[in-house]
């Protein structure tokens, strides 16, 4: 089931790679081209979504101890396909902009400026959302590490507490031996 799930994986990125490399193309286009471009890439996007969904029915086959990491990936995954799609609708807006501006003949100077600003935003936006997803990620791992450290330390405790059982078992079992060793000796020296 992994093997799917890899297989899945790798289709994945070899289409999102796909997808992102369309999506820088879209602002540059120009009428039909630039049509037919959203069109290609909303119907990759699409499949993406698809690819997601198989993964998760994958995931829900796997065991539960090895789920977690997979379950992990799957955010991940679903975080980038949610940047993906907001990457997309953002060069649709900017598509948008240029067809209203060469219908309203506008020359765009100050929304250039404005635009170049809002890129300048979204770019540091995408950096610090990286840099959480980073951190996120660590916290995740983290506790998934915890969460195994004391389900060991919870069957280490157990391990003890029976073997403190035993032994105290042990010795009162000696002390009975003792006691009643004692006592036939105490009948026979009288």
């Amino acid at each position: 089931m992994s093997s799917d799930f890899e297989g899945y994986e790798q289709d994945f990125a070899v289409l999102t790679a796909e997808i992102t490399g369309r999506i820088g193309k879209v602002p540059k286009l120009l009428g039909d081209e630039k049509k037919q471009m959203v069109a290609n890439v909303e119907k990759q996007l699409e499949e993406a979504r698809e690819l997601l969904e198989q993964m998760e029915l994958e995931v829900r086959e796997i065991p539960a101890q090895s789920r977690g990491m997979y379950s992990s990936r799957m955010r991940s995954y679903k975080q980038e396909m949610g940047k993906i799609e907001a990457d997309f609708k953002r060069s649709r807006i900017a598509y948008s902009d240029e067809v209203r501006n060469e219908l309203l003949g506008d020359d765009g100077n100050s929304s250039e400026n404005q635009r170049a600003h809002l890129l300048d935003n979204t770019e540091r936006l995408e950096r610090s959302s990286r840099r959480l997803e980073a951190g996120y990620q660590i916290a995740v791992e983290t506790e998934q590490i915890g969460q195994e450290m004391l389900e060991n330390l919870s069957q280490d405790r157990e391990k003890i507490q029976r073997s403190r059982e035993r032994v105290s078992l042990t010795i009162k079992n000696c002390w009975c031996r003792v006691s009643c060793a004692l006592g036939k000796f105490t009948v026979q020296a009288e």
